[in-house]
């Protein structure tokens, strides 16, 4: 029986990289994938996962006119792969579970659980409540040993608290941070 998993971690936590091993993974043994990836994440240009060190691979893109359930029924993988997951839309996670559960064909979404202001995105929400199974990937906090929750965003290396959930970027934007380091930044920026 097919599962929905979402496997969420921090920027920089080897998301992308796992979501690349993966494919290999299938790949090698001679089984299908289709790889998934949200038309807004455009860092390295759409249509591509990219991890930090080099690697990459062409992706099928997300956006509003994908009918991911027709293109898993013609397809018919051994398996469907989402990198960037949490810039899905509810109603995309919900084809996600039509996919598995009517076709029967296991899907692995991989992203971030939180923004920078430690709200949820919309598509984390939505695998948080229907996941199998959540698994978290780790990393460190960019300050400290401690393990990082949350993402900083930055502009020009200093913490920023405001602007828009979505700013495409890595680590010039971004920096895993425990909660505690990011409530010490927070606290700083308010007193500055």
């Amino acid at each position: 029986m097919a599962k929905l998993y979402f496997r969420y971690g921090t920027m920089n936590s080897g998301k992308s990289i796992e979501v690349l091993r993966v494919a290999h993974n299938y790949e090698e043994q001679g089984k299908k994938v289709l790889l998934l990836t949200p038309v807004v994440d455009d860092r390295f240009g759409v249509g591509k996962v990219v991890s930090r060190i080099g690697m990459q691979k062409n992706a099928i893109v997300v956006d509003d006119t994908l009918d991911m359930i027709e293109l898993a029924r013609t397809e018919q993988p051994n398996c469907i792969l989402v990198d960037e997951a949490q810039f899905l839309s509810k109603e995309q996670v919900a084809h996600l579970i039509v996919i598995v559960d009517d076709l029967n064909i296991p899907v692995i979404a991989y992203g971030l659980r939180a923004d920078f202001m430690g709200q949820l995105f919309e598509g984390s929400t939505a695998l948080i409540a229907v996941a199998d199974t959540i698994e978290e990937i780790k990393t460190v906090c960019w300050y400290c040993d401690k393990k990082a929750i949350m993402n900083m965003r930055c502009k020009d290396g200093e913490p920023i608290f405001h602007g828009e959930q979505i700013q495409i970027g890595g680590n010039e934007s971004y920096v895993p941070v425990c909660r505690k380091c990011y409530a010490s930044k927070l606290k700083s920026s308010l007193n500055a």
